[in-house]
């Protein structure tokens, strides 16, 4: 059963990921990325806004199931990094247009997601389930930013 406490702690972590979600708003893909090659199993466009409102649902989510269990700083150090890094994605690849450094960014965000994956499934089975999606898509979109650069010569 949740208590106002509860909702309270989760509407902050859901704030926290509002914040990683404007970075993305700030920065949309426009008509540069229009140019690109990419690959035919590019997801169209309407799925990338609904897939992150539910991975940062499931991320606000996991980390106020784990934010009260005894030990949890760590996992809750990887949640607060992992979330900075993913912030910075949107900027570099659709802001400066550097597919390359973004790759670099989805690399690191990749291993601070897998690492925070792992120390919530430490706290709590359905915390780190909530992960397993969130991880599947970094995975995906890691996927295509390397097909783009590979792709597409000259990009920086």
């Amino acid at each position: 059963m949740c208590d106002a406490m509860d909702m309270l702690v989760f509407a902050t972590f859901v704030l926290a990921c509002g914040g990683a979600a404007a970075s993305g708003a700030l920065f949309p893909p426009g008509p540069w990325y229009k140019t690109l090659a990419r690959p035919g199993w590019t997801p169209p466009d309407w799925v990338f806004p609904v897939v992150w409102t539910t991975l940062y649902l499931f991320m606000a989510a996991a980390a106020a199931r784990a934010h009260p269990v005894a030990g949890s700083g760590i996992a809750m150090a990887l949640w607060s990094a992992q979330l900075a890094v993913n912030v910075l994605w949107s900027p570099v690849f659709f802001g400066q247009q550097r597919p390359r450094a973004g790759l670099k960014v989805l690399i690191a965000l990749w291993v601070l997601v897998a690492l925070t994956m792992v120390a919530l499934f430490r706290l709590d089975l359905i915390a780190g389930l909530l992960f397993v999606p969130y991880l599947v898509w970094v995975t995906i979109a890691g996927a295509l930013n390397l097909w783009i650069v590979r792709h597409n010569p000259g990009l920086a």
